[in-house]
């Protein structure tokens, strides 16, 4: 059975659409898995402030070093997450919300706090990035 040229034009272009739409699946999972990389690296790194926090207590900000140590925690966990984001779409959900928030209150206290303005802002943008690309680069609902 032979198929008219609209037919085969049709069925070529649905398979080229078909594994486009694949190639660029696997390339926002792929974005997203550096993404994680990136941030749960960052995120652990915290792991330096709480240490100077606990070997220094007297002259350390007690509310930070606990900050600091949640951070932390979620960093390992995105690390983790990283094998699997589809998984873990809470978990990252979580991430980016919560530097949104956390961006939003160190914008609110740089603003009222000219002494700290410039590292409470340049800190709120680093955490308004991590929270829009892990939003742009969440994984799609499995059905």
């Amino acid at each position: 059975m032979q198929c008219n040229p609209w037919q085969r034009f049709r069925t070529a272009f649905i398979l080229n659409d078909y594994q486009y739409q694949q190639r660029g699946a696997m390339t926002r999972e792929r974005a997203l898995q550096i993404g994680l990389v990136l941030v749960g690296l960052l995120f652990s790194a915290a792991i330096l402030p709480v240490i100077g926090g606990l070997r220094d207590p007297a002259n350390s900000d007690t509310g930070d070093t606990m900050m600091m140590g949640l951070y932390c925690t979620l960093g390992i966990f995105l690390l983790l997450a990283v094998r699997n984001p589809g998984a873990h779409r809470s978990l990252i959900a979580f991430a980016a919300w919560s530097s949104l928030v956390h961006a939003a209150v160190m914008s609110t206290q740089g603003l009222e706090i000219p002494a700290q303005r410039s590292g409470f802002l340049a800190g709120s943008a680093v955490l308004v990035v991590i929270g829009v690309l892990l939003i742009a680069l969440r994984p799609v609902k499995q059905s």
